[in-house]
């Protein structure tokens, strides 16, 4: 049942309880105090009746002789003609009393409660109802050296009342605990509010409710314990989700992160690796689902490992200000690594396994391109200084100056149409932002490189058949959507001969992509080249190509400009004679 209370109906109980107890107590004692003092004060009346009676007693008793009834003029000394008036021997026999005339009769009175008080004590009392007359008294006596003097007063309502306790007290004890019972609701209220409240915002904490940020307190001590706590807790969640938020940005940045990163404990345990290291580990060991922790284990990894035992087995090389750290590079089935180890202050440790392959290969790359395009300038240059040494002899022939400067001329168009794809493709690869994208008509785009070389088309009687939407629109570039086509109509020209056929044909489209098929019915190319045709400066025929006039980066300038639009593009021998593009262009 009290389980059932609130707490402020508890708080209410408990301290009611104490302060009732604690009423009746200081009720009961006061009502004690009280009794005492009225009987103290009615007995005081009393003891100076006997200690009167008894001076006049012995004062006269020479004259009384056994005349003790001659004492009747005593009752004229006390105040009140109530009060009755025994003279007692020590032995108990009753000499006199004033409401009885022949007190022969009367029993020994030794035994009687007050005189056998007043006999260890030198005083006693007794309420009782008298042998001798049938009432009810109220009797004092005291011990004199020769004598009990007893005065008893009729124990009627006037002496029930002079004895009892003055009920104000009472009143006032009532008053003083429904005063107090008011002031306990209040300070109960209050206080149970606080804790009211604070109990609430747990249980809605334990729950994993959000507990209300508005939450108010009374204003006092209890109020202002709540408020902190409610504040501090706020902080606390405030903090926590910056940490949690600077956390996820770690993670977030160590999941982007092409370096493989995995954090140690200095008892080797892994903290956190993001999936690039697991990535990266597998590949360095061979292995497959291999664990961060594995790694101490791998052969592939003993120079790392022997680095960290040394480090661990001396904590104090560790200098905060110039942190221990290795790096070792590495081949595994033609890949390339580069694996970094670094201690911080407290011993933990952190590896990073980056896959340098593409980085590798593109070194070799740009080795090979730049060899490829000293070779190739160096070509039409040689022949340009040639032609131009030829021409500085005065002797030379009108007509073979002439035949010389079409030739240094046409080289050196060679030369700038070598220089502007190189820098075409280039600008592809590594300035691609440079490109602004609008939305723009690809069959526009096409007519446009059909017009501009239909010339050329025309000489070597070319037909061409386009089968593409003239509202076909997507989001690209316009200069590199030309050279994508321009490039593919000039290839057939240089290379495919007279009397051909073009095709390009849109013979696909879905939610995302264009495809396209751009063929010719000229020569097949050999498979062994197909995979290779659209790598830089690279030719299947060497000679015809510089005869031509090509570059060499014609199809590699289209694959990469088709690459930048979101597409792939692929080539393959047409049956009956010839090639096919296919290729797709992103909406």
């Amino acid at each position: 049942m009290l389980r059932r209370l609130s707490f402020r109906r508890k708080l209410f109980l408990y301290f009611s309880i104490t302060f009732g107890v604690f009423t009746i107590l200081v009720l009961a004692f006061q009502f004690e105090r009280e009794r005492n003092f009225s009987k103290s004060n009615f007995e005081v009346t009393l003891d100076n009746i006997t200690r009167l009676s008894y001076s006049y007693f012995r004062n006269q008793e020479s004259y009384l002789k056994k005349d003790y009834w001659l004492m009747d003029s005593l009752t004229t000394l006390t105040v009140d003609h109530d009060i009755r008036v025994s003279i007692i021997a020590l032995d108990g026999t009753v000499v006199f009393d004033s409401d009885v005339e022949d007190v022969s009769g009367m029993k020994n009175h030794l035994d009687r409660p007050e005189l056998q008080e007043a006999l260890e004590g030198g005083r006693g009392s007794n309420i009782r109802d008298s042998e001798t007359t049938g009432r009810s008294y109220y009797y004092y006596a005291r011990t004199f050296p020769d004598y009990f003097v007893r005065a008893a007063a009729i124990y009627d309502v006037d002496v029930r009342d002079s004895l009892h306790v003055e009920g104000l007290f009472i009143v006032y004890l009532v008053l003083l605990f429904v005063v107090f019972a008011i002031a306990l609701l209040i300070i109960t209220r209050r206080i149970s509010e606080t804790i009211t409240k604070l109990k609430d915002f747990i249980i809605r904490l334990t729950s994993g409710e959000k507990p209300p940020s508005d939450l108010k307190f009374p204003e006092d001590d209890l109020g202002a314990i709540g408020s902190q706590i409610t504040s501090i807790y706020h902080e606390l969640t405030s903090a926590q989700q910056e940490i949690r938020d600077e956390q996820e940005k770690l993670f977030a940045h160590l999941d982007a992160l092409d370096e493989g990163i995995a954090f140690f404990t200095p008892d080797r345990r892994n903290l956190l690796a993001n999936k690039n290291f697991i990535q990266n580990l597998n590949l360095v060991s061979g292995q497959s689902a291999i664990k961060p922790e594995e790694l101490f284990s791998l052969p592939a990894m003993d120079q790392v490992v022997r680095f960290i035992d040394r480090t661990l087995a001396s904590p104090e090389s560790i200098n905060p200000d110039a942190l221990p750290n290795m790096v070792e590079v590495m081949e595994r089935s033609s890949r390339f690594f580069n694996i970094r180890c670094m201690f911080f202050a407290d011993s933990s440790f952190e590896i990073a396994i980056t896959n340098t392959t593409r980085l590798e290969k593109r070194k070799r790359i740009s080795q090979e391109m730049t060899s490829n395009i000293s070779h190739e300038l160096k070509t039409p240059i040689t022949s340009i200084l040639g032609y131009l040494e030829t021409l500085q002899e005065d002797d030379v022939p009108p007509k073979i100056r002439k035949q010389f400067l079409k030739r240094a001329l046409r080289q050196t168009e060679r030369l700038t149409d070598l220089i502007d794809d190189i820098s075409s493709l280039n600008k592809i690869q590594e300035a691609a932002e440079s490109y602004p994208m609008e939305e723009v008509n690809i069959r526009k785009i096409i007519d446009e490189v059909h017009q501009h070389l239909k010339m050329k088309l025309d000489a070597q009687k070319i037909r061409v058949n386009i089968d593409v939407s003239k509202r076909m629109e997507i989001n690209g570039n316009v200069s590199l959507l030309f050279s994508v086509f321009y490039n593919l109509f000039d290839n057939v020209i240089k290379y495919g001969g007279e009397g051909l056929r073009i095709k390009l044909d849109n013979y696909l489209e879905d939610r995302k992509y264009y495809y396209f098929s751009f063929s010719n019915s000229g020569n097949s190319v050999e498979e062994v080249h197909l995979t290779r045709i659209f790598e830089r400066f690279y030719r299947i025929d060497t000679g015809r190509s510089r005869e031509q006039g090509g570059t060499g980066l014609g199809l590699s300038i289209v694959k990469n400009a088709i690459e930048l639009h979101g597409g792939t593009i692929t080539a393959k021998s047409r049956p009956g004679g010839g090639l096919v593009f296919l290729f797709s262009l992103s909406k």
